[in-house]
Parts: structure tokens; sequence; C-alpha cells
């Protein structure tokens, strides 16, 4: 490929994402993120396995979250109440901060984990699920200019969690109904075991 088409492949997945994030200031995030550390760690590792790591994330993932929070298009009301106050620079800073750190492992069911390959490389075909890898990435990293999470390393408590409300509807704020669309689809031990098998990716 030449080098004057890379460079505009580049500069097309750049404008794919804000470009305040640019500007965001993670130091400035570290001093916001107090408030944070008690469900989420202090570097975004969270001790509990109900709440999310954040450590590693994509800045542009965890902006648009905290904005759904704020417009009520994702509810919870812990989340709703913290960041009812924040301005579009702390979101997009404590984001940048969060980003930045460097997740630790989680628990897992080791037991579950060839039964969660399967589903994360492979999909289900008998209900039509899709491989989560598809927008994940293989390495589970997610896709950062797509705003796709990141999900190695999560907490599968977490994971199972947010699995089963995209499936009841209770949660609604993927594009396109897309998580949806997968959730709908899985039983309750699929998501368990795919939800073993990214935890345990390192």
């Amino acid at each position: 490929m030449k080098p004057s088409y890379i460079g505009v492949i580049l500069m097309a997945l750049s404008s794919l994402m804000p470009f305040s994030l640019f500007a965001a200031d993670s130091e400035a995030g570290k001093t916001k993120s107090a408030l944070c550390a008690g469900c989420h760690g202090a570097d975004g590792n969270s001790v509990n396995a109900i709440w999310p790591s954040l450590a590693g994330q994509h800045a542009s993932y965890l902006v648009k979250q905290l904005n759904n929070f704020k417009a009520g298009e994702r509810t919870d009301p812990t989340m709703q109440g913290m960041v009812a106050a924040l301005s579009e620079s702390d979101v997009e800073d404590i984001a940048a901060y969060f980003a930045s750190q460097q997740a630790k492992p989680v628990a897992f069911d080791a037991a579950m984990i060839e039964q969660g390959e399967a589903i994360y490389r492979g999909g289900i075909t008998e209900t039509s699920v899709a491989a989560c890898m598809g927008c994940h990435s293989p390495s589970g990293v997610g896709n950062g200019p797509a705003a796709y999470p990141s999900l190695k390393g999560q907490h599968p408590d977490y994971m199972i969690a947010q699995l089963k409300k995209f499936r009841d509807g209770t949660r609604a704020n993927d594009a396109g109904s897309m998580m949806r669309n997968v959730a709908k689809r899985m039983s309750d031990t699929e998501m368990m075991a795919v939800a073993a098998y990214i935890a345990g990716i390192q």
C-alpha cells in the first residue's frame, strides 16, 4: 500500500473520534476521578465483580457511556447521580485517565473457557449469534474509533449482567440494537461461558 493511501486511511479513522478527545487531560482526569474510585478503583481496576473495571478501556467508549448516563439513554441511579454535575471536559478527562491505566487480571471459571472461546470466535450457528470478535477483536481489545468496548479482562459477573440487560431491553444504548439482537439469542449458560473466556484473555 502506498504511503499516501496509509495517510488518508489514518486521517479517516481519526475523524471518527471526537476531536476534543485529543485535548483531554489524563492528569486532570486522575483528580476528577476520585469519586469514581469507590466502585471502579483508583486505577480503574474494580475489586467488586459487579462493577466494571475501566482501566485500559477506550476513551471514546467511556465518553459515550458517561454521556448516555447523563442523557438518561443508559440508566443506573448511582451512575446518573455521579455524572450529573460533570462538564464535557470532565467527562473527557476522566475517560482519558482510565484509558491510560493498565487492566489487571480477574477471576474466571476455567471450566467454561472452551465453550466460551467457541462462541467468542465462531458465534452460535444454531441461533444466528455472530462471533463476538467481529466487533470486539480476536484479542478482546475492541475498536476505539467505532467506540466498541474492550472486553479483555472484564469481570464475568459484570459482563453477564450487561448481556442480560441487553436481552431484556433494560439496557438499550447499543447502536443499531446490535447487542440486543445478540443477547436475545443467548442462554444464561452461553453468557456465562463467553464471559469466562473473555475474562481470561491475557
